[in-house]
């Protein structure tokens, strides 16, 4: 296959040859177009359009030649209830375009290559809208060619590697990176609609803070500084709030240093948002609104479809106690562990973990989460808001009746996280007792243990005002939301390993 490819290189790469020795540009530096193919079937049967894209299918039949050109185009709006158009279908005719034209475009315009056309509109006996050319250039040759049969591509490293292909060929991937980048600038509207201030907080950072993972490490050489690639911008965002910015969002390239699975990536995409005197009840219902609008924008109804099922969004969602729930499974009370080898002892004790998921649990909250993700998550369906947490996570506002618990919630959905939000901790005191248990737990082996964040506290030590904030991955919204069976189906270009060159796309142009 690899020598039948190359055979096909090369006479491509000659037709280039021969054109440019007729004097003639292969490659032209732009064309005027009047319509997009998206928008056609507005215009009525003779209107005379100029259009061009891709071509991904060319027949000839002797005077004739039917061909369709692609193109997703640009200023449009999509009605995700049913896909837009992104192919025309093209004619050739002896009768019209010449004798000269007509075995150009046979010998020179191949699958791949781009076309203008201009003609006008009509319809075949089929039925199909069709522009009947009078008309055309080549606008830019393609060396190689497209899938196969134009079936699409089956191979996974080479779907996600070489996604051009993909996305021309497959309607789903297509539809999943559209709908992701339409609902990113949907957020970011209704974001600015509600009063937020869109801001940028630094990637490379000092210390690792915001969120429990393992970071990426980096090196600034002109410093001489080993830095880390952000896990989050909360610590930074909560000090956009002290500047006097009371309302502020971000769409925040993360990365965490962690493995791979089909619902996490190792350079993911979160919005955070933060405002100030919200506390966590008010972020609930911010967030509600907001994700029931995004489900209306997308599907025009409060509903969406998850592993079979239909989820409903209803305005207010159901709540667990998740204290509560987490002392049924466990028979006792959790806010009394605080010994990390008494706590390993019970839950080993009541069969509840095995002895090798605890080896690297340095701390009762990382086996509370451990519990929550094996015992509890996974029993939870249908939309629903979890509270009432223990004090595991060092960046909470501790409830004002019982500094055991935190003012923090998750909405999870179908046994899936969705999002985190809290009452922020701007108690600076506190903050630092935080800190310092993150940094017991990194000395006895906690990878993703927080570094103290000596900044972060100075910053609040010079007064936060009352603040609550949500963070959601815009990647694993996408992923649920439309159903995906990986989570590398939202990502236009995800990460893959370097290009294997023995390994290469069939192709036929037939």
């Amino acid at each position: 296959m690899q020598n039948e490819n190359m055979h096909e290189y090369d006479i491509k790469l000659d037709k280039v040859r021969r054109l440019e020795s007729a004097g003639e540009k292969a490659y032209k530096a732009k064309y005027a177009k009047t319509h997009e193919i998206h928008d056609l079937d507005k215009y009525e049967l003779d209107t005379k359009v100029s259009v061009a894209g891709r071509m991904t299918f060319k027949r000839t039949f002797g005077k004739l030649i039917f061909a369709k050109l692609y193109a997703i185009g640009d200023n449009f709006d999509i009605d995700f209830t049913s896909p837009i158009r992104t192919s025309v279908q093209i004619s050739l005719s002896l009768n019209i375009v010449g004798e000269e034209a007509l075995q150009k475009f046979k010998e020179f315009c191949d699958i791949g290559d781009f076309i203008g056309v201009e003609g006008k509109l009509i319809r075949t006996q089929t039925g199909e809208l069709t522009v009947q050319v009078e008309t055309f250039e080549l606008l830019s040759k393609a060396l190689r060619g497209l899938p196969e049969k134009f079936h699409g591509l089956t191979d996974t490293d080479i779907r996600y590697r070489q996604r051009y292909l993909d996305i021309i060929s497959n309607e789903k991937s297509r539809l999943a990176v559209l709908v992701r980048f339409k609902v990113t600038q949907f957020l970011r509207e209704f974001y600015i609609k509600h009063g937020f201030l869109e801001v940028e907080t630094p990637i490379l950072q000092n210390a690792v803070g915001g969120a429990l993972a393992k970071p990426f490490r980096t090196h600034h050489n002109a410093l001489d500084l080993d830095m880390n690639l952000r896990i989050s911008p909360e610590t930074f965002l909560k000090r956009v709030i002290a500047c006097g910015f009371d309302k502020v969002f971000e769409i925040a390239k993360d990365f965490r240093n962690e493995g791979l699975c089909v619902d996490k990536l190792q350079e993911f995409t979160m919005l955070e948002s933060y405002a100030a005197y919200w506390d966590y009840e008010d972020s609930i219902k911010f967030y509600t609104k907001l994700f029931r609008e995004v489900c209306f924008y997308v599907f025009g109804k409060y509903e969406f479809n998850s592993n079979g099922r239909t989820i409903k969004l209803p305005e207010e969602f159901p709540r667990i106690d998740y204290v509560a729930t987490l002392n049924e499974i466990l028979g006792f009370n959790v806010l009394d562990m605080t010994d990390v080898d008494e706590f390993k002892k019970l839950v080993l004790e009541k069969g509840l973990l095995e002895e090798y998921e605890l080896a690297d649990q340095f701390t009762c909250g990382g086996i509370i989460d451990l519990l929550y993700k094996r015992k509890m998550r996974p029993n939870i369906t249908e939309p629903t808001i979890l509270y009432n947490y223990p004090n595991v996570v060092p960046l909470v506002r501790f409830n004002d009746n019982d500094d055991r618990l935190i003012e923090m919630f998750q909405l999870v959905i179908d046994g899936q996280e969705m999002i985190k939000g809290y009452s922020e901790l701007v108690n600076p005191i506190q903050q630092k007792k935080g800190f310092e248990d993150q940094a017991t737990a990194k000395q006895r082996g906690d990878a993703e243990a927080m570094d103290y964040d000596k900044e972060y506290v100075l910053a609040m030590e010079h007064g936060f005002p009352p603040i609550s904030g949500i963070g959601f991955g815009i990647d694993v919204f996408i992923y649920h939301l439309l159903d995906c069976e990986n989570i590398r189906d939202t990502i236009l270009f995800p990460i893959t390993k370097p290009l294997d060159e023995s390994k290469e796309v069939e192709k036929d142009e037939d």
